[in-house]
């Protein structure tokens, strides 16, 4: 095929060349091309992939471990102020269920308790049977509250610690952690209390925090002294029973019903356990 040219040397004009010419050299099965092609570097075989280096790992590490160190007191921290506040609200519901019991009973308080029923002792906050130390049947139902907690959740501190190894049971398993103030109760030769002639009725501590260290009754003894459960709060010097465990403190709910935040009267933290915070409330918040 002979082109023509124009005056430049240069071919004056190419003939059109159809699609169906450009691809005729091509299988005619072959799929078309839908765009174009990417090419992806493949290893050579026997290569592995680059990963971390010993160095960059250690890097890695490290970080994450001053990480876990900022964040740990903040985790600790969050779990505490959440035990207090589930501490806060069961004494809340025991003042108010005492409320409750001074309004059937025309403001009469009930007693400690410690009278002797069924072969046991029957106690404000329960009926326990005979027995040894972590032995004796417990049965809360009998406690002058239980119809108004109706049933129980509300008895056990969470700041208490159970599985603490120098925790000893009073019976065959956790009866409660709050104490009910022992200036509330009267001697049994003397009428009951009533709380209308209280003379400061909203600063009159009602339960608290309560725990004391036991040293003559066996597992506990003079040379393995044992944290345990606590029943009442009062003024003793050589046997004080409240328990400041949260944050140096301990939680109190007062007559009235409003519940507050108090700390050890200085020097009074029992020296057999010092670690444990066994100390006395002030006798502001005691007496009536």
């Amino acid at each position: 095929m002979r082109l023509s040219m124009n005056r430049l040397g240069a071919p004056a004009s190419l003939p059109a060349i159809r699609p169906s010419e450009e691809h005729a050299g091509r299988d005619a099965g072959a799929p078309r091309s839908r765009g174009p092609r990417f090419m992806f570097p493949v290893p050579p075989k026997g290569h592995a992939t680059p990963g971390f280096t010993l160095l960059e790992l250690l890097v890695v590490i490290s970080i994450l471990s001053v990480l876990v160190s900022l964040l740990f007191p903040t985790l600790a921290r969050s779990k505490t102020s959440a035990k207090r506040v589930r501490c806060v609200n069961n004494l809340r519901q025991l003042g108010l269920a005492a409320q409750l019991y001074w309004d059937d009973n025309e403001g009469k308080t009930f007693r400690y308790g410690g009278s002797a029923s069924r072969n046991g002792r029957l106690y404000w906050f329960g009926w326990m049977g005979p027995g040894n130390e972590g032995q004796r049947d417990f049965d809360a139902t009998e406690g002058k509250l239980y119809p108004y907690l109706k049933g129980r959740g509300v008895e056990l501190c969470p700041a208490l610690d159970y599985f603490l190894s120098s925790l000893k049971l009073k019976a065959t398993s956790a009866t409660y952690g709050y104490g009910y103030n022992f200036f509330l109760s009267a001697p049994v030769t003397d009428p009951p209390i009533n709380v209308t002639h209280l003379k400061r009725y909203s600063e009159t501590a009602c339960f608290a925090d309560a725990a004391q260290v036991n040293t003559w009754q066996s597992p506990a003894s003079p040379s393995n002294p044992m944290l345990e459960e606590w029943y009442y709060i009062d003024d003793s010097v050589s046997q004080p029973n409240g328990h400041f465990r949260h944050n140096r403190g301990a939680n109190v709910v007062f007559c009235d019903g409003h519940v507050g935040w108090e700390r050890f009267v200085a020097d009074s933290l029992d020296p057999r356990m010092p670690s444990q915070l066994v100390g006395r409330f002030r006798d502001e918040i005691l007496k009536r």
